[in-house]
């Protein structure tokens, strides 16, 4: 998944998604230029937040 389809899953702005991406939040690995983030990885992300 890219910035834009974690914010549309997340229903957030891609603002709001870089910017917990620069606080090491959401799981994402840069790829080049591109940030990319497995959706098993945000699950287990999102799963975290709700503990």
């Amino acid at each position: 998944m890219d910035v834009a389809d974690v914010a549309e899953y997340l229903q957030k702005p891609e603002s709001w998604v870089y910017g917990n991406w620069r606080r090491r939040e959401i799981p994402f690995k840069k790829i080049g230029n591109q940030l990319r983030c497995r959706p098993a990885d945000l699950e287990r992300w999102i799963d975290r937040q709700a503990a």
